[in-house]
């Protein structure tokens, strides 16, 4: 029945990735949590909930923390968890910068059919960003009517890339709730990182970045933004599935004139593993080889389809890891151009804290583009934002050098993270620990 949740959970503590304990008489005492919720019918999203495990505080005394990861189609659960926050890397080893440290963490296989989520039919999954905020606050509401005891404490959303874009309205809708009552949480902001939240502001400064950083030349710098002006032209006409089309043709014309560049750091190039376009492929089995099957690298994979499937023990046997992540990603393609800035206007009128950071070496979503849709805002703050002068933040991992950028006004804050691509924890995983601090008041 649509509206009715249903949930399949267990608990353990955290020794081996192996081990499965579900004998634990309170659940509450142990550092893990997991579980299915039926968002919709035929449509079953799955979390994975770390509580925080913090030397000089409880769980129940620091901020809880939710994590969605980008795509669309990419797994929280599975990348963000092993490879830029939890607190064991894809080796099964200690991560020092593990959010954990210094707060709960709740991974979600966003959208439906992400990771471990799954949905029965073709017709259950979402293709709309509306549709993604509507299963997440069936979602929220579960998880907080189920865990009491983090009703009260900060709760954050954190997200990275097309996950920006899902977390900006996924925000929206849950203030709302909160102020009505039928969720009850603890909302205390969105931090939207190297986020989608204006694909064309992105596009159109593929050209200028990459010339200024000599990757570029004149008559590449040509054919990169010809190649973005017809994205625009297709989004102006509010043609976004064909603006989607043109997004790729342009990835590709970049990639030519580039040899390859790396589109998530722009340092990191790997000649090895070109995305480059071949006879006969479509535009949508192009863009899940460059920006879905990386999420889901063959490591990774046999990682999460082994032992951490067999740890889980809920996981329906029909039901493999990113076996879904593909048809995500065609679902969605169809508003994939669409910009959500004024969600985030929406968002600073309701005094939501919002924070935009972002890697000074990503392209796919370079911080120049980032910079163009905030001065588009129209937040009463931001002529008073844009007049300040940002504040330097040393890398924790070499005092005395500089990590970063920041400055803030009222409600809304932007971080220049330094030497980082898209993905920031992974990149600079001290100095991202530092910001979440800060973010979350700590420090």
């Amino acid at each position: 029945m649509m509206g009715l949740t249903k949930t399949r959970s267990c608990s353990v503590v955290l020794l081996i990735i192996g081990a499965i304990d579900t004998a634990f008489s309170n659940p509450l005492q142990s550092k893990e949590s997991w579980g299915y919720v039926d968002v919709r019918e035929g449509a079953h999203m799955f979390w994975w909930l770390y509580n925080a495990d913090s030397p000089s505080a409880s769980y129940s005394q620091l901020p809880l923390v939710m994590w969605l990861q980008g795509g669309p189609g990419g797994s929280g659960c599975g990348f963000g968890n092993f490879e830029e926050i939890g607190p064991l890397d894809r080796d099964l080893g200690p991560r020092k910068t593990s959010w954990v440290q210094y707060s709960s963490v709740l991974f979600v296989d966003n959208p439906v059919g992400t990771g471990f989520s799954y949905t029965d039919t073709d017709k259950a999954f979402a293709t709309d960003v509306a549709t993604v905020a509507s299963d997440m606050l069936v979602l929220l509401k579960h998880f907080f009517d189920k865990k009491e005891e983090f009703q009260s404490v900060p709760f954050y959303i954190f997200s990275e890339s097309y996950g920006g874009k899902m977390a900006a309205v996924i925000s929206l809708e849950l203030s709302k709730a909160v102020e009505k009552g039928t969720v009850k949480c603890n909302f205390a902001g969105v931090a939207l990182g190297d986020s989608w939240i204006s694909p064309l502001d992105s596009v159109m400064t593929w050209g200028p970045y990459l010339y200024t950083t000599s990757l570029l030349d004149d008559y590449g710098l040509g054919e990169v933004n010809s190649a973005a002006e017809a994205v625009k032209q297709a989004v102006d006409q509010g043609q976004y599935l064909k603006a989607t089309e043109l997004w790729s043709v342009t990835e590709s014309v970049v990639e030519q004139n580039t040899n390859g560049v790396n589109f998530y750091n722009i340092l990191t190039q790997e000649p090895d593993e070109k995305m480059t376009s071949v006879a006969g492929e479509g535009y949508l089995s192009l863009l899940m080889r460059r920006h879905i099957r990386p999420l889901h690298r063959q490591s990774l994979s046999q990682l999460m389809n082994g032992p951490i499937r067999k740890k889980l023990g809920i996981i329906p046997q029909n039901v493999t890891w990113g076996g879904q992540a593909d048809a995500v990603f065609s679902s969605m393609s169809g508003d994939f151009m669409k910009p959500v800035v004024d969600v985030v206007d929406q968002l600073l009128d309701a005094g939501v804290n919002v924070t935009v950071y972002n890697g000074q070496l990503d392209l796919i979503v370079d911080t120049m583009g980032q910079e163009q849709w905030v001065k588009q805002l129209k937040w009463v703050g931001l002529q008073s934002f844009s007049q300040m002068r940002w504040t330097a933040m040393d890398d924790p991992a070499f005092p005395g050098v500089t990590g970063a950028f920041y400055k803030t006004y009222k409600n809304f804050s932007f971080y220049w993270i330094l030497k980082a691509g898209h993905m920031i924890p992974s990149d600079q995983g001290p100095m991202a620990l530092q910001m979440l601090k800060m973010i979350t008041q700590q420090d």
